[in-house]
């Protein structure tokens, strides 16, 4: 069966820049629009956005198989 998770197919790069970029785009509305209702939400949903990706990359088939790897070039 084939997977149909978007984030299990793309490469390392995608992955962090996915994990980033609303981060990122909460602060520069920030330092845009000022320190408003919507900017503190949005920042704080960035961040959380951020911690659940690092948090679960490790869950990852590719990231388990990364992991594997290095056990076995290390013994």
């Amino acid at each position: 069966m084939l997977s149909v998770s978007i984030l299990e197919d793309l490469s390392p790069h995608a992955r962090v820049a996915t994990a980033v970029a609303p981060c990122v785009l909460a602060i520069l509305l920030r330092f845009l629009l000022g320190n408003n209702r919507l900017t503190r939400v949005l920042l704080s949903l960035g961040t959380v956005w951020f911690a659940v990706n690092v948090l679960l990359a490790p869950f990852s088939t590719r990231m388990q198989q990364d992991i594997l790897e290095l056990r076995g070039i290390f013994r």
